[in-house]
């Protein structure tokens, strides 16, 4: 997994400088969500690294897939990875494109796991003091957890706000064997 990484962010960084200088994030998101999409599928990770579908007709594949929601940047990207024996970096570069967009436009991706759903009101309020502490917009994906048996937990980038039950009891834990 690190490996693809390290391989994939230079190609993001590029891509993300071209995106940024013509003013066209959202239409570069797009493109590489739809190629990393397309990329993703089975089929098509079964023809990469093939020997008998050479990686020109796999680059044109993809972008006979995509069609015309690729613009001429795009198209050439999708090739060139292709060339390169890259096309399974897709996904990556796509994500990590997206993280230099929001880091960009000043918004932080929350993972906001809770251990029953919340309501509206509830991620609202979450969502506003969490941009309150933290000065950025934040970007809330949430998921249910039943395991941490009752209230929060927020992850944004490498740090971790712990406020569920289960979380408190293995703090008491450790506490206690200290």
């Amino acid at each position: 997994m690190a490996e693809v990484r390290t391989i994939a962010r230079p190609y993001a960084e590029a891509v993300f400088k071209l995106a940024k200088a013509k003013g066209e994030l959202a239409a570069w998101s797009d493109m590489l969500q739809l190629a990393a999409a397309v990329a993703s599928d089975e089929r098509i990770r079964a023809l990469i690294g093939d020997p008998e579908f050479s990686a020109r007709r796999l680059g044109e594949l993809l972008l006979g897939i995509c069609g015309d929601k690729l613009n001429y940047e795009g198209r050439n990207f999708v090739l060139l990875l292709a060339e390169n024996g890259r096309v399974e970096i897709l996904p990556e570069v796509s994500e990590l494109f997206e993280q230099l967009r929001a880091r960009h436009e000043g918004v932080l991706d929350a993972n906001i796991i809770s251990a029953f759903p919340m309501s509206e009101a509830q991620l609202k309020g979450l969502v506003t003091d969490l941009e309150a502490k933290f000065k950025r917009k934040i970007e809330p994906k949430v998921s249910i957890d039943p395991e941490l048996i009752g209230g929060v937990k927020v992850e944004i980038g490498d740090e971790v706000l712990d406020a569920s039950v289960r979380g408190k009891l293995e703090a008491m834990a450790v506490a206690l064997k200290s």
